[in-house]
């Protein structure tokens, strides 16, 4: 399905997942330093009256281009999430990626993703047919082609070695992070606009 898609301009391959970032878990790293002044870990800890959260939810999306024999997947789209993924807020990034990649003239997305319970839900699946029952109708928007990876096999998408150099590159290595400092790291890094958070809409009591 890759190599059909790929050469068509109106097609999108893109591969999605979600990620936890830790505000107080430390990565493993390696580096070069100065033998006085050694670079250390300092492992901090959670206070009472810190009011972020402990780690940021994130959904994010990698973009192939390129040919089949030499794939190019290096642009990235993120969403930060306020609170966990849920069936509602992947509903949310999907809608949101499909109305970025209408601007940018495409009419199908090869959507590669795992099976995790967010993403085969009744609600997802559902919300996709009529997601592509209207684009099919109107003639307008993009329409979206689940392939779902096999069961636990997280080293077939390649968005996943793109989250572990991202931690690697954003960690603080002797403070704590503010859970905006931390988004704006990551946004950076993978050189990405910093959206507002998806959140569920608040329930009328």
């Amino acid at each position: 399905m890759i190599a059909y898609a790929q050469p068509r301009s109106d097609w999108a391959i893109g591969f999605l997942d979600e990620v936890w970032w830790s505000r107080f878990a430390l990565p493993r790293l390696h580096t070069w330093q100065d033998p006085e002044y050694p670079v250390r870990l300092v492992e901090q800890s959670w206070q009472k009256n810190d009011p972020d959260p402990k780690a940021l939810a994130c959904y994010g999306v990698l973009w192939q281009n390129g040919t089949t024999e030499e794939p190019v997947r290096e642009q990235m789209w993120l969403r930060f999430v306020t609170g966990r993924p849920v069936s509602e807020i992947t509903i949310q990034f999907l809608d949101w990626c499909c109305q970025q990649l209408a601007a940018q003239g495409k009419r199908q997305w090869l959507l590669i993703w795992d099976n995790a319970s967010w993403h085969v839900s009744k609600m997802v699946r559902t919300w996709i047919r009529k997601h592509n029952l209207a684009v099919k109708q109107t003639d307008e928007g993009v329409r979206i082609l689940p392939f779902q990876l096999p069961t636990k096999s997280p080293w077939l998408n390649p968005i996943e070695p793109k989250w572990v150099h991202g931690k690697r590159n954003v960690a603080e290595t002797n403070g704590l992070l503010s859970a905006h400092h931390l988004a704006e790291r990551v946004c950076a890094y993978y050189g990405c606009a910093y959206e507002p958070h998806l959140s569920l809409p608040e329930k009328v009591s």
